[in-house]
């Protein structure tokens, strides 16, 4: 195609937006509407997914090691469970901090029966404080600490503590989220696709006579394609940026308005910057698509006169 040729098509398919106003209108409406429901719910299985992760990030293992284990076969038992490949961090807990843990997290009557236990009278075991890299892997890595401490002879580790049975419950849920999430946001993009191509549809469908008349005095289907699909481009473009530009203004102004209530709650949403660009990326090229895709599919029933 001719340099020359494609500027013709380009300036005709900007025309067409112009010379259709009230069609091009209710096709770019369409759009904005469809994608900006599809948006919403795409910020929020994003923010669920968010939530999720904080909540899983907060799993740990607890390993507590046998009274009177020197601190050498301590120092041991450190580096082996940190060579473990899913283990991301490997922290140890001395007996007095231990101690100080529990304090904190008593009233303060019940502090008071802990008066007396400083020091030697300290009853509690050290312990590691074991993170992973996938949260997902809490159970697998401490089945693998477990069989570690079988292959001793001393079985130098007293017990290991992940918050087993709640933890797999846990994660049951917060996968059963991220797919419900997962479910609606496609539901809702098949439905956005299906309205803004009926839209477009139609505005091609008022031009029907056109298309024939052009066919007729021997304009060749690209030459009559061609305008129809930078018009699909442009409307499409056009709708997906104003999605993007108000669902990203308002979210905007909600992280504003609502980050101090939801940081009593211990909720953090998504930045804008996190979210930003895989959200407006995601509208812009639907949009694009979607309006191409509807231009095109409606000319073509049309070529043939």
């Amino acid at each position: 195609m001719r340099f020359s040729t494609l500027l013709r098509h380009l300036r005709e398919g900007c025309k067409n937006v112009l010379r259709n106003g009230w069609m091009s209108f209710a096709s770019l409406g369409s759009i904005v509407v469809s994608l900006f429901i599809l948006g919403v719910f795409m910020l929020l299985a994003l923010n669920v997914d968010k939530l999720a992760s904080q909540i899983e990030s907060q799993v740990e293992i607890r390993v507590y090691v046998q009274l009177g284990t020197e601190q050498a076969r301590i120092d041991e038992i450190n580096r082996t469970i940190g060579r473990i490949p899913e283990v991301k961090k490997v922290t140890f807990v001395s007996k007095a901090e231990g101690l100080e843990r529990l304090r904190e997290n008593l009233d303060e009557n019940a502090k008071t029966a802990l008066q007396g236990y400083e020091n030697e009278n300290n009853p509690l075991p050290d312990g590691f404080d074991i993170e992973v890299f996938d949260p997902q892997k809490v159970a697998y890595v401490a089945k693998q600490i477990q069989a570690i401490n079988e292959t001793n002879a001393d079985r130098p580790i007293m017990g290991v503590n992940y918050g087993q049975g709640t933890v797999e419950k846990l994660f049951r849920i917060t996968n059963a989220v991220r797919n419900i999430g997962l479910v609606i946001v496609a539901g809702l993009a098949v439905m956005a696709m299906f309205l803004i191509s009926t839209t477009i549809k139609m505005t091609i469908l008022a031009r029907r006579r056109e298309i024939g008349i052009m066919k007729l005095v021997g304009a060749t289907n690209n030459f009559i394609r061609w305008p129809f699909f930078v018009e699909g481009v442009l409307i499409g473009l056009g709708g997906a940026a104003i999605t993007s530009g108000v669902l990203m203004y308002g979210y905007a102004r909600l992280i504003d308005t609502a980050q101090y209530d939801m940081g009593l709650m211990l909720i953090k949403l998504a930045t804008v910057q996190e979210v930003g660009w895989s959200i407006t990326g995601t509208l812009l090229i639907l949009g694009t698509l979607l309006g191409i895709w509807g231009s095109v599919v409606s000319v073509r029933r049309y070529l043939k006169v």
